[in-house]
């Protein structure tokens, strides 16, 4: 298999997050519709979301338990990596249930009631929180990602190309000190 760095977690995660997410809008946007013609068809995109969605996260909690196990880490990561890895089993629980209540709901041919959407809307607010802990895990632990080069001393002579352009812009837009003795004077040239 292709090796990824750190893992395949990450490559599923957005998968599913856009799939569920994009799912529970059609389900709302449905149910706003009512009797429009478009109706059925925001049902059948929302649905076909959702259970593609529900594969990924399949996909994505098992790949998650492997990155769990075997990403580096110390103590106050550990903590979180614990957290989001709880708040992930929690919300695909969620998901399953609202999976097979909509396969329910479509095989016994069914309208879409407001206890199935809060249902959905729960999910969304699960999946969110489920996908910020584990984007602190990145970006406020550094898990999974490769170490920046060490800073070097700006003040040593070197300097980055869009720095270099920028301070070749301002000085070409300065005066020079004959100029800004004429300005001083009232005028310029």
């Amino acid at each position: 298999m292709i090796e990824i760095i750190p893992n395949w977690h990450p490559i599923f995660v957005h998968f599913t997050v856009a799939l569920i997410s994009t799912a529970i809008g059609f389900f709302l946007l449905a149910k706003l519709l009512g009797n429009h013609p478009i109706q059925e068809q925001c049902l059948i995109l929302a649905r076909w979301n959702l259970w593609i969605g529900t594969v990924f996260a399949l996909i994505t909690v098992i790949t998650g338990i492997l990155a769990y196990n075997s990403v580096a880490h110390d103590t106050p990561s550990h903590a979180a990596m614990t957290e989001h890895r709880n708040w992930a089993f929690g919300t695909f629980a969620v998901l399953l249930l609202t999976s097979l209540w909509s396969g329910w709901i479509f095989y016994a041919n069914k309208l879409i009631k407001w206890p199935f959407l809060l249902m959905a809307v729960l999910l969304l607010s699960l999946l969110f929180s489920t996908a910020w802990h584990g984007g602190e895990l990145v970006y406020r632990y550094g898990l999974g990602v490769m170490s920046i080069p060490a800073a070097e001393d700006h003040t040593k002579g070197h300097v980055h190309s869009s720095e270099m352009n920028s301070h070749e812009h301002a000085m070409k837009n300065d005066p020079t000190p004959d100029e800004q003795k004429h300005e001083h004077d009232g005028h310029s040239h």
